[in-house]
């Protein structure tokens, strides 16, 4: 079984998206029998965290990267580790939100070539860099409305469906929503396309979900996800709190329809076995 390591990319902070708020996550996965280690950012006297800037020589299979951050949030050393990880084979799942939230994530190489944000790597297409979610004031493009924290969003499964997105013979049909999701698109080099989409509920635009890597150059396979809300305790089902400065109303449309977690739960359940 994969040993998995789950990061953030923030110091721990109470009043902030820390690792233990992604808690059923690391729950479900170690009920699979997979080996979690679950840690946020911690930096070293020279600023530097010891997990990823060493992760190329440890004792680790798989890297599930919550960009969570604000700016600053990956030194020189620890982009160096995680590109490394990558070259020998390591799997990584990288996330992030909207706006820059997580832009650190443009310096992995190829791999940050996924995600586009307000001010670096933007989405190529110019009728895209504009306000997506009408409602929450000083969140900025890209900001693409798919819900309300703790409701489902339907997804559209790109044909061929993806080992990713299948339970059985079955596609997945839900993914947790968000009032702002980041944007990512399959970046040139190795085998990338993006496996699933959603429709934003305030303009109706469709809009990438995640997008999965395969390299040819024998580095490891990668996911880029639109946002690491698809990965949140709050978002699998909102009784279990979220930061002060969340200010939109939830829904509890995830504990309503029992599918939608079951989907989201065979997705991670996949992510672990194919990264």
């Amino acid at each position: 079984m994969p040993r998995i390591l789950l990061k953030t990319t923030i110091p721990f902070a109470a009043a902030d998206w820390h690792i233990g708020r992604f808690a059923m996550l690391r729950d479900h996965l170690a009920a699979l029998g997979h080996t979690v280690t679950a840690r946020d950012r911690a930096a070293d006297a020279g600023g530097d965290d010891p997990d990823l800037a060493g992760l190329a020589a440890a004792p680790v299979d798989q890297l599930w990267l919550f960009a969570v951050d604000r700016g600053g949030g990956l030194s020189d050393a620890d982009c160096a580790g995680i590109v490394a990880f990558r070259g020998r084979g390591g799997g990584c799942l990288t996330t992030r939100d909207h706006d820059d939230l997580g832009a650190c994530l443009t310096r992995l190489g190829a791999l940050g070539a996924a995600h586009h944000f307000h001010s670096v790597n933007c989405e190529p297409d110019p009728a895209r860099q504009s306000r997506d979610d009408p409602h929450t004031a000083n969140v900025s493009w890209p900001n693409y409305h798919s819900g309300a924290n703790g409701d489902a969003q339907a997804i559209d499964v790109t044909a061929p469906a993806h080992a990713l997105l299948l339970d059985g013979a079955r596609p997945l049909r839900w993914f947790p929503a968000h009032p702002h999701e980041g944007a990512v698109s399959a970046p040139a080099g190795g085998v990338a396309r993006v496996i699933a989409t959603g429709i934003s509920r305030a303009t109706g635009r469709p809009f990438n979900l995640a997008v999965a890597i395969e390299p040819s150059d024998g580095s490891g396979r990668a996911v880029a996800q639109s946002t690491f809300h698809h990965f949140c305790d709050y978002n699998w089902d909102p009784r279990a709190g979220c930061p002060s400065f969340v200010s939109e109303p939830p829904s509890d449309g995830m504990r309503r329809d029992p599918q939608a977690l079951t989907d989201i739960k065979a997705y991670c359940r996949n992510l672990a076995a194919w990264l």
